[in-house]
């Protein structure tokens, strides 16, 4: 098996990329991220492509499907199978979201989970029997929501903390979120940022969003990374120490040189900040 780092800039790997890549990788994409969901099955060109690339780079898998906070049972077969994607193709981090979205079915979206104690004890007991099945540690992400839990014990910066606290877990660390969820819900980015412990977070996203004609800001993946987000990133620098980080770019995918210049910024504030580490 290949020797497994992760540390410096990445970028989300998305299909319509796959064929420039089989010929040149940029130097400053230190590693990929995919959603398992998306390429599990892959097959054919596509999967060929896509075997060399994750025999010859570090990948992350960052998944959409889990369903860590749901209210349904685990979906078992899934993980097995999810096991074996992460095994194959030697995935050196796989992080989910500290959310919900499945019920009797799949419900195609991220929903918030209450923010109680019976909540954090719920995702804990779901976490150990995932990391049991996949025998590795998950990282779980801060996600963005839209509508406040009906039920609270405690606001949202408490209930990530009690969750890491309980779970024993990784912070996948999404700065947009962060910054989407403090407009939306009218917090403190920094203030949240600073309130984080430093020794859980071992990853992080960058990302653009966009404004609601109701004045919500949704996180779309779909612009580029704002000045304000990229001043919450060297905030977590200056807090945590450098950690990898990825830029999410999911829709209005641009010309792949606009992309790289938004790698590269990841890399000049590593850099700024200490050098590029890793954590994973």
């Amino acid at each position: 098996m290949k020797h497994i780092t992760l540390s410096g800039a990445g970028l989300g790997l998305r299909r319509e990329l796959l064929s420039a890549f089989e010929a040149d990788v940029p130097d400053c994409i230190n590693f990929f991220e995919v959603s398992p969901e998306n390429w599990i099955d892959i097959g054919g060109k596509q999967g060929k492509i896509f075997r060399q690339l994750t025999e010859e780079y570090s990948f992350v898998a960052h998944g959409l499907s889990l369903s860590i906070g749901g209210p349904a049972e685990l979906d078992v077969a899934f993980l097995q199978r999810l096991k074996a994607f992460l095994d194959t193709h030697h995935m050196a981090l796989y992080s989910e979201h500290l959310s919900y979205c499945s019920d009797e079915g799949h419900l195609y979206d991220l929903f918030p989970i209450p923010f109680t104690e019976e909540a954090v004890r719920h995702v804990a007991e779901r976490m150990r029997i995932a990391q049991d099945i996949l025998e590795r540690p998950i990282a779980l992400e801060n996600p963005s929501y839209y509508v406040k839990p009906v039920w609270a014990d405690m606001d949202e910066l408490a209930f990530i903390n009690a969750v890491l606290d309980e779970t024993d877990c990784a912070l996948h660390l999404d700065i947009n979120n962060v910054y989407v969820n403090s407009l939306n819900h009218h917090y403190d980015a920094t203030q949240f940022i600073n309130s984080l412990p430093s020794e859980r977070v071992v990853y992080g996203h960058v990302a653009g969003h966009e404004l609601d004609k109701s004045g919500v800001i949704i996180d779309t993946h779909g612009q580029a990374t704002c000045v304000p987000v990229w001043a919450l990133l060297d905030l977590a620098y200056k807090k945590f120490g450098v950690f990898p980080c990825l830029l999410e770019r999911d829709f209005n995918l641009p010309p792949l040189v606009e992309l790289l210049t938004e790698i590269e910024h990841i890399a000049s504030l590593q850099r700024n900040n200490g050098g590029m580490h890793g954590r994973v």
